[in-house]
């Protein structure tokens, strides 16, 4: 009796993971960018400008954080 068997391979080869890390890669620069980026706009500005905020220069990196990385 005959049959059909297909077998599909897992996309776990080597190009497959290679383009996941550097996709992964991608992502966490560009994530960097944007901490970075917010740390220096916030940084940047005066005391009134940051009080006007509601923000204190002690929750500058908190608050790059989170816009970067999320909650």
């Amino acid at each position: 009796m005959a049959y059909a068997n297909t077998t599909h391979a897992a996309h776990s080869g080597l190009g497959d993971r290679l383009g996941m890390l550097v996709k992964a890669v991608k992502e966490a620069l560009a994530q960097r960018r944007v901490f970075n980026q917010t740390v220096r706009e916030l940084n940047a500005l005066t005391q009134r400008e940051l009080a006007d905020l509601g923000i204190h220069r002690s929750m500058i990196t908190r608050i790059a954080t989170e816009a970067a990385y999320g909650k």
